[in-house]
């Protein structure tokens, strides 16, 4: 519903709504529809300058010489919106938060961290995980156990091999993600054939023909590159990286069944360079991961806090306390594949975790999990709980819950104590200052009102709002 909403906003030019979608219900931007169209294109075709902008400003994807950038400029109602289109360069932070999975993995083989091998290709060098390939790649998992078996500098002569396709394929496959020019196509095609990525070469192959049949259809149009990226309803990305954290469990946690063929494991070694003992259980585990994907623990495995202390197998071994073996296991689940298993029953525990260990990603799933379960007996609690942990998409949807069952709360004793705390909150009140909890409930009940019978509605209840201040003798 939010997405088609999304699209609706884009078309119509309703940045006030647009805005809300965005910041408080999260909504992803980069969706598409039947067509093949985004919520940019659309903006873009509609002339809707401001929210063209705004969407520019918070990650819509619009690479020059691209086909969704061509596409765009294309589309654009007026030169002013092509200008635009043409100057945007901004990565903004709130971009940035809504892809941390993504831009880890970016980062991990852009800027490097705790690689334990490099290859240098015809004198450049080019670091990696040995982890990450061999889960995502079954050609690496071999080389590393045979050819390439515990060596550290890998040197690549072949003429065939340049660096530049070579920095591709590792892009795909640490992001699912390929960006690469027009005239490198063939050198990518015959990498991904070598290292048995057949999968990869369909996708070059079905991106390269859409591009084509969009440059022949639309005369003056010219792609210089070619860009694939993973769709939204595609997991494989995940579920390979997902296969480390499965490795990662005890043995005698884990259901993966380990022994004589045929269930030998798929890769003989899955390279752990750290050991986090939870309740006398011990998860070998990845320092890249952990490191990469949240501050605590990179302070923690960096010895800020002097609790890496002894070895096992050559493994540090850090010994986590008051974390329950469970919760643990989850969050582990979340630094590797960016998911976890949430229920009504831990998810309350999971999000006190995910604070602790500075996962803000995690905090989000965790709330969007609480938000399925919001009813009139608990919304206040779970409101309060949106305010500890900085939740404002959770404390949205309680604000919006109230406003829209506002006749079975607003004469509630614990609903006028959370009105009386907002309002005590306010010092040296001034004319412009008012009440939490009563504006938000204000902007649900008026801000989407459409038609008369809506209106009378809100105004009924805005009345009751009134009613309630003016009995508790506060100014809202």
């Amino acid at each position: 519903m939010d997405t088609h909403e999304l699209f609706i906003c884009c078309r119509r030019g309703d940045l006030q709504k647009l805005k809300y979608l965005v910041e408080q219900k999260e909504i992803e931007l980069n969706v598409r529809d039947k067509w093949d169209s985004t919520p940019l294109y659309y903006a873009c075709l509609c002339g809707h300058k401001d929210v063209v902008k705004y969407l520019l400003e918070n990650g819509a994807r619009c690479e020059a010489n691209t086909f969704d950038g061509e596409r765009c400029l294309y589309g654009a109602l007026n030169n002013e919106i092509r200008n635009l289109l043409k100057s945007f360069h901004m990565v903004s932070s709130k971009t940035l938060r809504r892809d941390l999975y993504e831009e880890f993995l970016r980062r991990l083989l852009e800027m490097g961290m705790h690689e334990d091998v490099t290859f240098h290709v015809h004198g450049e060098k080019i670091p990696a995980h040995r982890c990450i390939l061999s889960a995502r790649c079954s050609y690496f998992a071999e080389s590393f156990q045979t050819r390439w078996q515990n060596r550290k500098d890998i040197v690549i002569k072949h003429q065939l091999v340049v660096p530049w396709a070579f920095r591709s394929l590792l892009q795909y496959i640490y992001t699912g993600r390929l960006e690469t020019h027009i005239d490198n196509i063939e050198d990518c095609k015959r990498l991904a054939r070598q290292c048995q990525l057949p999968e990869l070469i369909k996708e070059i192959e079905d991106a390269y023909k859409k591009q084509s049949s969009f440059e022949m259809q639309k005369p003056g149009v010219n792609i210089t590159n070619l860009l694939i990226e993973k769709s939204e309803d595609s997991f494989d990305l995940e579920f390979d990286l997902g296969k480390l954290a499965d490795r990662a469990l005890p043995r005698e946690l884990s259901t993966f069944v380990q022994g004589e063929l045929p269930f030998e494991p798929e890769y003989a070694s899955f390279y752990p360079d750290v050991c986090f003992s939870v309740e006398g259980h011990k998860f070998l585990c990845h320092k890249v991961f952990f490191c990469g994907r949240s501050d605590y623990f990179k302070a923690l495995l960096n010895d800020h806090f002097g609790e890496s202390r002894r070895l096992e197998n050559n493994l540090p071994l850090v010994t986590l306390n008051d974390v329950p073996c469970d919760i643990f296991t989850q969050i582990m689940y979340y630094i590797y594949q960016d998911s976890c298993q949430l229920s009504e029953n831990t998810v309350y525990d999971i999000l006190w975790y995910a604070d602790l260990y500075m996962l803000p990603g995690l905090k989000r799933q965790c709330s969007n999990c609480i938000g399925k379960y919001i009813n009139s007996d608990n919304v206040l609690q779970v409101l309060r709980s949106a305010r500890l942990f900085n939740q404002a998409r959770l404390e949205d949807q309680c604000s919006e819950f109230i406003a829209n069952n506002l006749v079975n709360l607003i004469h509630r004793e614990d609903f006028r104590e959370l009105v009386m705390e907002d309002a005590s909150e306010i010092k040296m009140r001034e004319e412009t200052d008012s009440i939490g909890i009563i504006d938000d409930i204000r902007f649900h009940l008026t801000n989407f009102v459409q038609t008369y019978s809506e209106m009378e509605e809100a105004n009924e209840r805005l009345r009751m709002v009134d009613d309630l201040l003016e009995d508790m003798n506060l100014d809202g």
